[in-house]
């Protein structure tokens, strides 16, 4: 067990949901943090929030679309508190829709913001940690990185690019004393739900009322699973027992899979209401989800 007080963590994509859940769970376990997403406005209130528990906090406005952002970022990090302890790369957002029907642009917009922008907070962190030594490099996946639902495929295909490229990390950093964690959260009670329907020019709002209750959780639950691997690391964090006992049998069991989702294949075409939302993809929202 790692004694996280005074230790430091760097937190991207905090600004809602998993993130904000997470900063605040951290601050409550005696860890500073730097809070970093695109809205400045949210972190500073974040950040207020922090230091009323007796923390150091560290707003700092970044989009991981861009290197020279996450760069200094860290840069900020490691002036503001002289260590980096931690870092949970969180950014990320949803599009739902058929594969075949979205825009090439839509496609490589997901890509950049959930797998590139992953790999860009991956590789400054990383060299931060090489500097001194040490380090735990966290990244919020999902439980659609094992499996997938019916037009879910384009935001599934990033969260399994992510989920490799973790446990390869995992292996490859952990002679220089870095660990490496990916997070598997399920249906998250959060903006995330929102912003995905944006993107896929979606009417509805919150979280799908298809989705069992058994499969829906608060972003509190997923803040101390994360604490919890913080003090014990260990290569995946899941937050649903359940889910991830069906996610190996579907993928042990493709037909298996397939039953299982067969109904979901009717709901979820009406609920997208499928012929409306081809190809609509303009918006980048912060916060990944299960």
């Amino acid at each position: 067990m790692r004694d996280l007080r005074d230790r430091v963590i760097c937190i991207v994509g905090a600004s809602s949901g998993i993130g904000r859940a997470t900063a605040l769970a951290c601050a409550q376990a005696g860890m500073n943090v730097a809070v970093a997403a695109r809205r400045i406005d949210l972190l500073e209130s974040l950040a207020r929030e922090i230091e009323s528990h007796g923390r150091v906090a560290l707003p700092v406005a970044c989009d991981v679309q861009f290197d020279a952002d996450v760069s200094a970022l860290i840069e900020r990090c490691l002036e503001h508190f002289g260590r980096l302890d931690a870092v949970l790369a969180n950014s990320g957002y949803g599009h739902q829709g058929c594969v075949v029907d979205l825009t090439d642009e839509s496609l490589r917009r997901i890509f950049e913001v959930n797998f590139f922008g992953t790999v860009r907070v991956a590789r400054e962190a990383v060299r931060a940690f090489r500097a001194s030594g040490r380090g735990h490099l966290m990244i919020t996946s999902s439980c659609l990185s094992r499996f997938t639902l019916p037009y879910f495929g384009a935001y599934s295909a990033t969260k399994a690019a992510q989920t490799q490229v973790a446990r390869s990390l995992r292996l490859e950093l952990q002679r220089e004393g870095i660990d490496v964690s990916v997070i598997h959260p399920i249906t998250t009670m959060t903006e995330f739900h929102d912003a995905s329907a944006d993107v896929s020019g979606i009417r509805r709002r919150g979280v799908p009322r298809h989705a069992p209750r058994l499969f829906v959780q608060p972003p509190e639950r997923v803040a101390r699973a994360i604490v919890r691997c913080l003090r014990r690391p260990r290569a995946e964090v899941w937050t649903s027992h359940i889910t991830r006992l069906v996610a190996g049998a579907m993928v042990a069991f493709p037909r298996f899979h397939d039953f299982c989702l067969r109904k979901e294949l009717a709901l979820q075409a009406a609920y997208l209401d499928v012929e409306s939302i081809s190809g609509k993809a303009e918006v980048a929202a912060e916060g990944a989800a299960g």
